[in-house]
């Protein structure tokens, strides 16, 4: 498939998907007949996607990135949601070759003397494992919300990834956190409970702190960086390139 037409083809994704309720949004697209892969951080949007596939029982594979620097509470949600959905969450770690190169230029804890130290940090513990994990793959679901932060407050429910070459859908894209609060406790899902002590979002345990009143959702993350655009590199990069919601 071309450039162009991947492009066409989320575009017109994102138009069929807008109106469609969580779950219809996650059925259609497991019934595209190609591989489907849904990273999952075990924050609480991603939950209630797991919910959704696990529920539903749908063809979708569930994976996370396991960077060695999770929060001990973050390791054992992923046990209880498989026990609660009946479903395995393929585990994806970074090379130990990788973390040991990066130890030796930088320091293990490098990432917080420099941006360019952050995100090799990021590299090896995330990016490397993420492509992966998407392998194969011709549909990248997400948990991202307009809502998270200013960076993310055009997100389509689908767009083309251009730097790994295929379709990423949001179908959270039109939730904001208090239906999603609503959602768990209607639904009893399993969460963090680091989010009932001030990290509605939740990354590696050097990287992230609880928020104060009045800060965005995504402000704990690198939060002794000064770019209020901030990521990881997963879902904005040099080369992505974005469908705007039509």
């Amino acid at each position: 498939m071309t450039v162009v037409n991947i492009i066409e083809e989320a575009e017109t994704l994102n138009a069929k998907l807008a109106p469609l309720s969580l779950a219809e949004r996650l059925s259609f697209v497991a019934g595209l007949d190609v591989r489907v892969v849904f990273t999952t951080s075990l924050g609480i949007e991603d939950q209630v996607i797991t919910a959704e596939i696990g529920n539903h029982r749908l063809p979708i594979d569930v994976v996370t990135l396991q960077t060695g620097r999770l929060f001990p509470e973050t390791l054992a949600l992923i046990e209880e949601t498989e026990n609660q959905y009946d479903i395995h969450i393929t585990r994806y770690e970074p090379e130990q070759a990788d973390i040991e190169a990066y130890a030796a230029k930088y320091g293990m804890n490098g990432f917080y003397e420099s941006v360019e130290a952050r995100h090799a940090c990021c590299g090896v513990r995330k990016l490397k494992p993420l492509a992966r994990a998407l392998a194969g793959a011709t549909i990248w679901i997400t948990g991202l919300r307009r809502g998270q932060s200013a960076n993310r407050a055009e997100t389509p429910f689908a767009e083309y990834d251009a730097e790994r070459h295929l379709l990423k859908i949001n179908p959270l894209a039109d939730w904001d956190i208090e239906t999603i609060k609503s959602y768990v406790a209607d639904n009893s899902v399993p969460v963090n409970p680091l989010h009932a002590r001030g990290y509605p979002s939740i990354g590696c345990e050097p990287c992230t702190r609880a928020i104060k009143p009045g800060e965005p959702e995504r402000a704990g993350r690198w939060w002794w960086e000064q770019d209020e655009k901030r990521e990881c590199g997963l879902h904005v990069g040099e080369e992505a390139t974005a469908v705007a919601a039509r």
